[in-house]
């Protein structure tokens, strides 16, 4: 007899298989997240917020009071509803697209303003749901299907370190930090201190996540590995940067 899969008790198991490709890394962040919320006991005060784009396939995921958005209004619409019912704990969830892309006017406000809400950004260097297209955050010499010779950084720059910029730009009692599926403990870890955060009231917490998504990176499971622990965390270092009461740290995987 096979065993039942070990879910977290804040998943929807009638939905379950979730929707996301094989391979893809939404599906353990948001295991990663429902855990978080489990320890912590919140369910029943959690408000989920996920965008357009792959994240939106998690809209019947959870069994929390959810909210889906337009593509990049996660953040604004999760800042609403905690500011009209500051007992809520409020969570926007996104892809890099949606954060750091069409988003990320509403999320430098939200941080600038040290909004009380956690905000999860999912970094996979690439938009996964339209086909693959370069990114904010696609690595120096890596082909999508906008830059089949490799991003050029003299032509388009550099990629965007979204936690770092953020880090820069919040007030004390904010908090920060950039996890990985490579790493599932630790970013558990690290969602349940922004949720944290969020319950003490002390400011703005964000986690990015490092992802997945070798049905655009056309990778098999050894490559996919590879391009999050080496490529990617080479890039964009896996850490705690910001914890309130102790200020910037350095990001150290």
């Amino acid at each position: 007899m096979q065993p039942a899969p070990v879910m977290p008790k804040t998943w929807r198991v009638d939905t379950k298989p979730h929707k996301f490709c094989p391979g893809c890394g939404h599906g353990l962040i948001l295991k990663c997240l429902g855990e978080a919320i489990d320890d912590l006991e919140i369910q029943s005060r959690v408000v989920y917020g996920c965008d357009i784009g792959c994240s939106l396939l998690s809209w019947d995921l959870f069994n929390l009071d959810t909210v889906q958005a337009h593509h990049g209004r996660t953040t604004p619409v999760m800042t609403g509803i905690k500011r009209a019912r500051p007992e809520l704990i409020c969570i926007a969830y996104m892809g890099d697209g949606g954060g750091y892309s069409i988003g990320v006017q509403h999320l430098v406000s939200s941080a600038m303003r040290n909004e009380k809400i956690t905000v999860i950004v999912a970094n996979n260097t690439q938009y996964a749901m339209t086909g693959g297209q370069m990114a904010p955050t696609t690595l120096p010499g890596q082909k999508t299907e906008t830059s089949p010779f490799g991003r050029d950084p003299g032509t388009t720059g550099m990629p965007f370190r979204g936690a770092e910029m953020i880090s820069s730009i919040v007030q004390e009692g904010a908090y920060v930090a950039r996890g990985s599926i490579a790493n599932l403990r630790q970013l558990t870890g690290y969602l349940k201190k922004a949720l944290k955060n969020q319950i003490e009231g002390k400011g703005f917490s964000f986690v990015e996540a490092l992802s997945s998504c070798p049905t655009n990176w056309r990778t098999d499971a050894a490559r996919t590995w590879e391009f999050i622990e080496k490529d990617m965390a080479g890039y964009f270092k896996v850490g705690e940067i910001k914890i309130p009461g102790r200020g910037e740290v350095t990001a150290d995987a």
